[in-house]
This record gives structure tokens, C-alpha cells and sequence, in this order.
């Protein structure tokens, strides 16, 4: 039997060496590896807690047992909120880029999330000082909160508005907490990864800290309240202010009552400037860019959206959204804001022409270029003429139209439970036309579905004498939700 050569045996104890280096390497970064940070470990608890306290048995108030669907993870699961990953698939890209500032401030957000939601060390400490009124310094969580008050009233108001409460958040380095109300839960995804944004019903909002006992100045140095809404006093516009918000650094708690868009008011505060203008180079991407990141649909409304939109908007060329906000009244003016809709878009090419005069287009100039129109309105009158227009008379060039409303009801009056789910549907459907026509810009609900979507509308000029002429129409200078404006707060220079 022959021997194994020298070389043979060598190069059998460097393989043996090199494997034992892997074993001992190995074992060490085992021993040695970073133990899961604070933070982690502190959220994964207080997401635990959460989730206990909702799942109690009996006992749960309506505003608990609806907190039952929010998903807590330590990251954001696909299967539970699909529309987070799948809206790029419905909707064109972005024209408007997002700063990289705006990346950054988010990621701070988040990480003030994790730090100090809900049933986490910093939260339950900064909730017992509220509780007992003290502000001493002793030990100090280093978190501050402001919390929105759901008004319940219309959906469109209520997104403007939250929106604008948390790029104020996002200005003061608060955590924003969001009271439940009826439906949202219902409506929109968690925003944030590894905690939530809702108010827990534990908080004593009812039992200490209502609107009315606020108002008259609850004497608690822990908590301030302001309420913004359009009619609101002179000395509560001040919180635009300067001085106001200087008042407002050492009160951890904030609560904010506001139904409606007060974003462009944060640009008047002179502390803000600077930071908003890094945040938003192009000042009127700010909603559309917030929006984007807050509001994303749950899943039964994204099945809505994306059940019709496949079967009634997928295989057209383009997409023409019509928000109709006027009633039916007499039928002369009626017919003449039909008119001046098919003119308007058939002047600047968003409708095709139709020809009264043929059955059939010519041979010589069809075209098979196909469009597929959606129409929200509360009214079926105006849907069923324009549907018409294009069922009876075949386009000049050939053109293949389809026009579309997915409901006759009027969402406005109703602002919950399947009602609101389908609201919200129609906006977004809204948001993801390539052109948008309006008979106004008065209707929050189509201010946020042109603000969504990045979109200018097509504005219709208000007809004189019942009788639009031209210009029928005008494109609206921004995208921003623009019904409200800055509010005048008579602040000092």
C-alpha cells in the first residue's frame, strides 16, 4: 500500500486549519453580536400590550373593538396593507420629485414613533405626569405629543385636515396621536411601521380632558388646547403665531381640534420657514407628497378600487375623471352644464368630438385609440347624458369611449361604515385619472383626489345667465388643495 506523499498530507492539514479558523470565527460572532437594542425590545412590549388589551373578552367599547384590526409587527407585513405596495401599479408616476430632506425627516418621524408610542416607557411616563399635573423636572421621557380630534364630519375634510396636523407634528417633533372615531380604522392602513398612530381608548380624553372643561382652561400645566376651524375666534387663530408657538415648546401635551386644511397656515409661522422650505422646495407638493405617505387604503377599500378599476378603467389609453358637486335642478341648466362639460373637454382634447350627422365614423380616419371616463357625482342624471353623447354618435376620429359611475348615492350625507369605504374609492379612483375636469374647487373630496394624485383639474367657468361660454374652462394654477385659504391671524411682525 503506498504511503501518502509529503504534499498530499500538507495540503490535508492546511484544509483541516482552515476549517477550525471558520468553527472558532464562527462561534464568536455568536457571543460577541449586539443584543437587540432598547428601543426594539421596548416596542415589540408595548405592541404586545396593545394588542392584549384589544383582544380582552367582554367589556370592549365600540372604539376598542374597531382598534381589533390594526396590525402591530415589528415591520410593516405586506398582506396587510397591500395598497402600501401596490399603488404604483394604478397610478402614473409622480411628475414632482421628493426632496431628500423630506426622506430624511420621515425616517427622524419614524424613529419617534418607535420611542414613544402607545404603552411604551416614554408614553405610560409622559401619561402619569398628565394625569397628576406634574411638571417637575425629575424623570422626563423626552417625548411630546399632539393629539387630533376627529370631528366626524365629512371624509374629504377630515383627510385635509389630518394631514395638516401632522406636518405640524412633523415641524415640533411631536408624536402625533389620532382620536378613532367612527370609521378610520376602516379606512386607512397604519402609516407607520412597529406601532400606531391611534389615540388607545385608555386615554382619559372624556373622563378629564374634554372640549368643554379645556375650554375653560383645565389649569393643567401638562396639556394646552387649540382649536383651529374656519370660524373660530381671533384669539384662537393666534396659534399661527409666533409667540403662540413659543408658549406651546414646554407643553407636552397638545391637543388640536381642526376640520379643516390649515397647511398653508404653518408657512405664515416664522420658525417654520426655513424648515418647510427644505422640507418642500415646490411649495404646493406639500399635501400631495404627505397625503401619499399617510393615506393609504385598507384592504376592503382597496378591493373596491381595484376591482373596478380592472374591470372598467385598465385597458383604456387614458383615463378622464369628471367630479360633478352641482344637483340636478331645472332642466335648462341641466343641460347647459352638460354642454359646457363636453365643450371643455372636447377644447383642450380630453373628450373627442362626436358626429351627429354619421352612424358609423369613417373608415378613412378611425382611430382606436380608447378612453374610459369616470364620473363621481351624487346626481345619475349627468352620467346618464354623457353616457349617451357617446352611446348615440360615433366620434369624428374613431375614437372608443367608455363612460363610468360606480354608485348613485350621495356620500356626503352618510360619512361611515360601507358609505365612507366608498368614498374614499371614488377619491382615489379620482387621483389616478391622467386628467381631471370639475365643476368646482369647492368640494374637499376633489381637492383631496387632485392633490393625491399630483393633478391640475380642468375648472369650469361659472356660466352667466345659465349660458357657459368660452373660455368653458380653466386649468387650476396648482395642485394643492386650494378652498382654504391662508388663514389672516393678526399676528405682530
Amino acid at each position: 500500500m503506498m504511503k501518502p506523499s509529503l504534499s498530499s498530507m500538507k495540503t490535508m492539514g492546511l484544509l483541516l486549519a482552515v476549517l477550525m479558523v471558520a468553527s472558532v470565527m464562527f462561534s464568536l460572532s455568536v457571543v460577541l453580536r449586539d443584543p437587540p437594542s432598547d428601543d426594539v425590545i421596548e416596542t415589540e412590549a408595548a405592541s404586545r400590550v396593545l394588542q392584549s388589551r384589544l383582544h380582552q373578552d367582554g367589556g370592549l367599547s365600540e372604539k376598542k373593538a374597531q382598534l381589533g384590526n390594526i396590525n402591530l409587527v415589528p415591520s410593516f407585513d405586506k398582506e396587510s396593507c397591500l395598497s402600501r405596495y401596490e399603488a404604483s401599479l394604478y397610478r402614473k408616476e409622480s411628475p414632482f420629485k421628493q426632496s431628500s430632506y423630506l426622506d430624511y425627516r420621515l425616517q427622524r418621524y419614524e424613529d419617534l414613533h418607535r420611542r414613544c408610542g402607545p404603552f411604551t416607557r416614554s408614553y405610560n411616563l409622559t401619561l402619569d405626569k398628565l394625569k397628576s399635573g406634574d411638571r417637575s423636572d425629575g424623570e422626563v421621557s423626552g417625548c411630546r405629543y399632539v393629539i387630533w380630534l376627529n370631528s366626524n364630519g365629512d371624509l374629504g375634510n377630515r383627510m385635509l385636515s389630518l394631514a395638516s396636523a401632522f406636518l405640524y407634528a412633523l415641524l415640533t417633533n411631536r408624536f402625533l396621536l389620532v382620536e378613532l372615531g367612527v370609521d378610520m380604522a376602516d379606512l386607512f392602513c397604519e402609516p407607520f411601521p412597529n406601532t400606531t398612530w391611534f389615540l388607545p381608548p385608555e386615554f382619559p380624553l372624556n373622563s378629564h380632558f374634554n372640549e368643554q372643561s379645556l375650554l375653560r382652561n383645565s389649569g393643567n400645566p401638562m396639556v394646552a388646547y387649540r382649536h383651529v376651524v374656519r370660524d373660530s375666534s381671533d384669539q384662537q387663530k393666534l396659534f399661527f403665531c409666533e409667540d403662540s408657538q413659543v408658549l406651546l415648546e414646554e407643553t407636552p401635551w397638545l391637543i388640536l381640534k381642526a376640520d379643516s386644511f390649515f397647511l398653508p397656515s404653518l408657512f405664515s409661522v416664522s420658525s417654520f420657514k426655513q424648515e418647510l422650505q427644505m422640507l418642500f422646495p415646490e411649495k404646493d407638493t406639500a399635501f400631495h407628497f404627505l397625503s401619499q405617505y399617510l393615506f393609504h387604503p385598507t384592504n376592503v377599500v382597496w378591493g373596491l378600487i381595484t376591482r373596478y378599476y380592472n374591470a372598467y378603467l385598465a385597458k383604456a389609453d387614458q383615463r378622464i375623471g369628471i367630479y360633478i358637486g352641482v344637483s340636478e335642478s331645472g332642466n335648462e341648466q341641466f343641460q347647459h352644464l352638460i354642454d359646457q362639460i363636453l365643450a371643455c373637454g372636447t377644447r383642450h382634447k380630453l373628450l373627442p368630438e362626436v358626429d351627429k350627422q354619421r352612424n358609423l365614423p369613417s373608415s378613412q380616419v378611425l382611430n382606436r385609440k380608447s378612453k374610459a371616463v369616470f364620473i363621481s357625482s351624487s346626481s345619475p342624471g349627468y352620467f346618464k347624458s354623457i353616457r349617451d353623447v357617446y352611446w348615440e354618435n360615433p366620434t369624428v376620429m374613431g375614437e372608443i369611449i367608455s363612460v363610468h359611475k360606480p354608485s348613485y348615492k350621495d356620500y356626503q350625507k352618510t360619512p361611515r361604515n360601507m358609505e365612507s369605504k366608498r368614498a374614499w374609492a371614488e377619491i382615489y379612483l379620482l387621483s389616478c385619472s391622467d386628467a381631471l375636469v370639475v365643476t368646482g374647487l369647492w368640494s374637499s373630496l376633489v381637492e383631496v383626489a387632485h392633490g393625491l394624485g399630483g393633478l391640475k383639474p380642468w375648472v369650469l367657468n361659472k356660466a352667466e345667465n345659465g349660458t357657459a361660454h368660452e373660455p368653458y374652462c380653466v386649468k387650476a394654477r396648482s395642485i394643492e388643495p386650494c378652498s382654504q385659504a391662508t388663514l389672516f391671524h393678526g399676528c405682530k411682525d
